[in-house]
């Protein structure tokens, strides 16, 4: 078992007479392989150096195993509280295992603080060997996690720098940040598919903390609107299943109060494939009227396809069909049983 292999270095190679030549973990790792009856395991917290340096030399002779925070599912059947306090937990806290074994509130912010400052934003400065922006490579990582679940991009993050934060930080370097992010598995980002067009858009972008406790530590617990950590934390439990996610996009043309032809996108939150299998879920807090339901799947119901189509709200409701064929169930119904069945179909 070698844990934590982003943190070895290159030595000298004692056996070649060039200064140039070293022998790196892969080097090691390949001695090894020629040894009977060993299995190795090799862990790291960077999914750059372990693809490319790792899954790249091996190949065929090799696994990649990711290991994510804990699913609602999980959380729950483990919580020793009050199960009606689960959820809230977990929308605040995350999935991290050891902030089950921390009993009050203050050590468990105080982990997610130090995780995020002295593991995840550490790792990426070493990693990637940036010695400037530091400050601003902390207040870019602020600014998404207050925005999960809203388009964006690395132009319109440049804007937010000049206008809000008075600092002058090009396109490019946050696109290259925002990659390190990803490589530190605190990110993943979420593209834009046009359903109708059967194509891929390029720009903007979403943005999701892959655990929601990291989001909050990282804005000190001040911004916990539950309707976008509601989304934040299906999108999760979407990819750890396995399950391929993007933003799906519905184009309509339709005629304004002047009968002048008009173009709009509607947004569906997610379109979730497997495969050549596929659904699509909206998120929804709350649906009091019917004109909120309407409103909220407005997108949905311009989707002419036969595929299911699904809209999740925070409430506990008796799960139900529209006459449009959409089902509506309850957040925590979703996540404890009804993504077994989307596991199922899919």
């Amino acid at each position: 078992m070698l844990d934590e292999i982003q943190e070895v270095i290159a030595i000298p190679n004692p056996w070649l007479n060039d200064e140039n030549a070293k022998i790196g973990f892969v080097d090691i790792l390949l001695g090894l392989l020629d040894i009977k009856n060993v299995d190795i395991y090799v862990t790291g917290s960077n999914s750059k150096m372990l693809s490319t340096d790792v899954m790249t030399e091996f190949k065929d002779r090799g696994d990649e195993i990711h290991v994510s925070p804990l699913m609602y599912k999980e959380f729950y059947s483990a919580y020793q509280g009050d199960k009606s306090r689960a959820w809230q937990e977990f929308v605040t806290y995350g999935g991290l295992p050891r902030v089950m074994s921390l009993k009050s509130d203050k050590d468990k912010s105080q982990y997610l603080q130090d995780l995020i400052k002295k593991t995840y934003l550490t790792d990426v400065i070493e990693r990637n060997h940036i010695q400037k922006d530091i400050s601003i490579l902390d207040e870019l990582l602020k600014i998404v996690a207050s925005s999960i679940g809203s388009l964006t991009s690395p132009k319109k993050l440049e804007n937010t720098f000049t206008s809000v934060k008075q600092a002058k930080i090009d396109d490019s370097t946050i696109s290259i940040y925002l990659g390190y992010f990803a490589e530190a598995y605190l990110l993943r980002k979420v593209e834009q598919y046009d359903i109708k067009g059967k194509k891929y858009i390029n720009t903007p972008q979403k943005y999701y903390l892959t655990d929601v406790g990291l989001r909050n530590a990282q804005l000190n617990f001040r911004q916990q609107e539950e309707t976008h950590l509601m989304e934040n934390v299906i999108y999760n439990e979407l990819c750890i299943r396995g399950f391929n996610v993007d933003v799906g996009v519905v184009e309509y043309n339709y005629k304004d109060e002047q009968g002048k032809s008009k173009r709009t996108k509607l947004e569906v939150d997610f379109m979730v494939n497997r495969g050549n299998r596929r659904c699509y879920i909206q998120s929804a807090f709350a649906i009091p009227d019917e004109e909120k339901r309407m409103q909220e799947t407005n997108s949905l119901r311009r989707i002419n396809d036969s595929y299911r189509k699904i809209v999740v709200v925070r409430n506990h409701i008796v799960p139900w069909y529209d006459e449009n064929g959409i089902y509506y169930i309850g957040l925590e119904d979703f996540c404890l049983e009804h993504i077994d069945e989307l596991d199922r179909m899919l």
